[in-house]
């Protein structure tokens, strides 16, 4: 299938290796992004957007990007400390009473949002739970105790990182995630991304597939996925129910050309980042915090508030393959958003086709 799409002078090499992608079928189904001095010089599509083949990846084809949905979920609670309802490092259960129990009475924002708190899955007494029992996984979140005293370790919050911002939200400021990120983030950055796909934009979702039937089995984070069942089940996640309800730390929907648009003015002075959020809490957001093994993804990275960072990017990558960074060599941001859910290696293709190194996005 031919790749559709534009690449300016000197961004062949990323065409050719998204090409070869999609010829071997490594890619069933994709769109690739990249910008530079405030400019789309790349957009690519290619495959299909529906397990049937019918419809053509289109370059506004929405696709969920499992965690990479979790930058913007981190956006949503800056917008509330921004505002004064929130602070970094308050006791969290100085909004939300219920949460203060079990050790978790000191838990900060920033522990939660650095993947520090100790509850990197759902416990066991939420398995009977339904995915989309959205207030049932929440207060299972506030009555359990945390797997290891909050701050003593680091550990993605796989799946729970978005029901506690939500959770901690509803406290502290009387609205939800989704309230908060639909009338003040995507606003504010222009974002074609949704939690909670409206009925008008449905027919632009990409569906989910599998690259091998063992793909959920293989993962290095599949322990901390687990419960509640469901999340990498693609009869769930490709299902109406799911697109159009809110699990912030995986079900963003949104497109490659929104995501590098993004990540491409992230460090900017001017950009409408730094304006959203103020210069100091656009600092905090970039800033290194904490540097050590990540239990979940099983190396040593270092996260900031909302991104995983080195000496060459500022990335957030999701399980199956998509992934978005800003390049601090390079100064151009690329997104690579999949719906063949599989390893890293083709958005790593296209880094090296950039001159960038995606070793370390983020697995899940």
């Amino acid at each position: 299938m031919k790749v559709e799409g534009f690449t300016e002078e000197g961004y062949d090499a990323v065409r050719q290796v998204f090409q070869r992608l999609v010829d071997e079928g490594r890619e069933t189904g994709a769109g690739v992004s990249v910008w530079r001095d405030g400019r789309e010089v790349v957009r690519l599509s290619g495959g299909w957007a529906d397990v049937q083949r019918q419809r053509p990846w289109r370059d506004d084809t929405l696709v969920q990007p499992y965690s990479l949905s979790k930058t913007f979920a981190t956006l949503a609670a800056l917008v509330a400390v921004r505002d004064g309802a929130l602070a970094l490092d308050e006791p969290v259960a100085a909004y939300w009473k219920e949460y203060g129990v079990r050790g978790k009475d000191r838990t900060t924002l920033r522990q939660v949002l650095t993947h520090q708190a100790g509850q990197p899955r759902f416990p066991q007494e939420a398995a009977d739970l339904d995915l989309l029992d959205d207030a049932g996984l929440r207060e299972s979140l506030a009555r359990t105790a945390p797997e290891y005293a909050p701050g003593t370790a680091l550990g993605e919050h796989a799946l729970t990182y978005g029901h506690l911002i939500d959770g901690i939200l509803r406290a502290a400021t009387g609205r939800s995630l989704q309230e908060v990120f639909d009338s003040v983030v995507r606003p504010a950055l222009a974002l074609d991304a949704w939690f909670g796909v409206p009925d008008t934009e449905l027919e632009r979702v990409a569906d989910l597939e599998y690259a091998s039937p063992d793909w959920p089995r293989q993962l290095h984070a599949a322990p901390w996925l687990q419960i509640p069942d469901g999340a990498l089940d693609t009869r769930r996640t490709n299902s109406r129910a799911w697109r159009q309800t809110v699990f912030a730390a995986a079900n963003l929907h949104t497109t490659a050309t929104a995501m590098a648009r993004f990540f491409s003015s992230i460090t900017s002075e001017e950009g409408p980042l730094r304006e959203l959020l103020g210069p100091q809490l656009h600092t905090e957001l970039l800033t290194s915090q904490i540097t050590d093994h990540d239990h979940v993804f099983g190396t040593r990275l270092t996260w900031t508030l909302g991104f995983i960072r080195d000496r060459g990017k500022i990335a957030k990558g999701g399980i199956g393959g998509s992934a978005a960074w800003w390049s601090l060599n390079h100064h151009h941001s690329c997104a690579y958003l999949t719906r063949r859910l599989d390893d890293h290696s083709r958005a790593a293709e296209i880094a090296t086709a950039l001159g960038d190194n995606l070793a370390v996005v983020g697995e899940d």
